[in-house]
């Protein structure tokens, strides 16, 4: 089954940032997206944010899936 779901080390994988730079952008995309703290956050709503295609991050965080 395909991930919906980002979290900071998935975006540290993905971004080359630090974990806590990582765990900051996930947390804006959170609040971007108007969902509270500690709700999960999806790929959809985390390439919003930062603009990158959805479906490229999609592939990357299910390899193996096409």
């Amino acid at each position: 089954m395909p991930r919906i779901c980002i979290y900071p080390k998935d975006v540290a994988q993905l971004t080359g940032r630090s974990y806590d730079a990582a765990k900051r952008l996930v947390r804006r995309a959170r609040q971007a997206a108007g969902k509270p703290a500690g709700a999960l956050v999806s790929v959809q709503d985390f390439c919003r944010l930062t603009g990158l295609d959805e479906a490229e991050v999609s592939r990357a965080l299910n390899p193996g899936s096409a």
